[in-house]
């Protein structure tokens, strides 16, 4: 074979190579081929200095209270506009309209999508990309911004810092279904392989947020999945929110990676990245540890049993105040009454009748002197005699 065959043998095998790459990079996987552990190999980015998603060792953030609470802009106001739901291989994919966005970061940013990661071993055995102090959540939800002040659209600023900002909200399982959640997840069967889409009904997207949007852990990173751009503003909430164990199992049975037409079907789960070293990168905190302290349902219980034994016991002290006071009122009452009946007299001593001075008339005085004279006369005239006795 002489030098000119030779070449173009070169040529087609790097035509080929090329080829090869490019269907690999539009495959890649969270496993198997293409997967995590080579995702830098077809992504540069992903092998870059800043990546996601990161644990957040509680302890080593740092409190930054220029943080201020996420607003959400027009999260709430869905209008009759459906949204677009479909499953593109390794998530499901909610399209939000642009009028939605959220205020609380150095720039106002512009609603592009969210998406949900999970695992597949049920409750308790992760599933979330993002971890705290090493522990994972059942499953993660992303909604996804774009700088609308610096750029004019979600391709021109994913690839620049500080182009984009991830809301992160951690997924746990509870008791009860969450309604919210519901307006995603009742869709699933219908869009169960890979590129199939439908239009859903408008909900409030606000719904699936936690209630507190003031308490959150925050750093610069990357998108969680290939091509990785650096370009991220994450933003951790604290506050997780719950949804029913059902759902959970829907959320990791129902879809596959696989198209319809592809008869090796592969159940999409476990759809998270590992973390990825910090390498010097401060996450930062919008509370302080006492404030964002999380309290166990043993503690809850003993707060709540505490206080209501603190109200009982002042409902009884109260009321043991209150039967003194009016015991003693009544007791000096009583003396009152008793002081007032025994000391009338003395009381009242200034009313007492003066006695009648004695007047001396002469006339009154001689008459009763013969009056006397009379009696005494009278008396004597009465007096029996007494016989003398017999001589002999």
């Amino acid at each position: 074979m002489d030098s000119l065959g030779l070449f173009i043998l070169l040529v087609l095998l790097c035509c080929q190579w090329r080829a090869a790459l490019t269907a690999e990079q539009s495959s890649w996987t969270y496993t198997g081929l293409v997967g995590q552990s080579d995702w830098s190999q077809f992504f540069p980015d992903c092998g870059g200095s800043s990546q996601s998603p990161v644990d957040v060792a509680t302890t080593q953030t740092q409190y930054d209270p220029s943080l201020k609470p996420i607003t959400p802009l027009g999260y709430s106001q869905h209008g009759n506009q459906p949204l677009m739901i479909y499953n593109n291989g390794h998530t499901v994919v909610i399209e939000m309209p642009g009028w939605m966005g959220i205020r609380g970061l150095p720039w106002l940013f512009t609603a592009v999508q969210m998406h949900l990661h999970w695992g597949s071993g049920g409750p308790s055995h992760g599933g979330s990309e993002h971890t705290v102090d090493g522990q994972s959540a059942e499953a993660e939800l992303h909604i996804v911004h774009y700088n609308a002040e610096l750029y004019p659209n979600m391709s021109a600023a994913m690839t620049q810092r500080g182009g984009l900002a991830v809301l992160a909200i951690l997924i746990e399982t509870g008791e009860e279904t969450n309604e919210a959640f519901d307006n995603i997840i009742n869709y699933l069967s219908r869009i169960r392989h890979a590129d199939q889409k439908m239009f859903i009904p408008a909900f409030d997207i606000q719904s699936l947020l936690p209630d507190d949007l003031g308490r959150y852990y925050r750093y610069n990173g990357s998108l969680t999945t290939p091509p990785c751009y650096q370009s991220v503003i994450w933003t951790v909430f604290h506050e997780r929110v719950h949804i029913s164990k059902a759902q959970l199992l829907k959320l990791e049975t129902v879809l596959y990676s696989s198209k319809e037409e592809e008869s090796d079907r592969m159940l999409l789960q476990d759809n998270y990245r590992a973390t990825q070293p910090l390498n010097h990168r401060v996450v930062f905190s919008s509370f302080t540890a006492d404030s964002g302290k999380e309290l166990t349902s043993g503690e809850v219980t003993a707060i709540v049993i505490g206080v209501m034994c603190g109200g009982v016991g002042l409902a009884v002290i109260v009321r043991f105040i209150v039967k003194t006071m009016r015991f003693f009122s009544h007791q000096r009452r009583q003396t009152v009454v008793v002081n007032s009946s025994s000391s009338s007299w003395d009381v009242l001593h200034s009313n007492r009748p003066a006695p009648m001075p004695r007047t001396k008339d002469p006339e009154k005085e001689k008459k009763q002197d013969v009056d006397l004279n009379l009696t005494a006369d009278t008396i004597k005239t009465e007096e029996p005699s007494v016989c003398p006795h017999a001589e002999p």
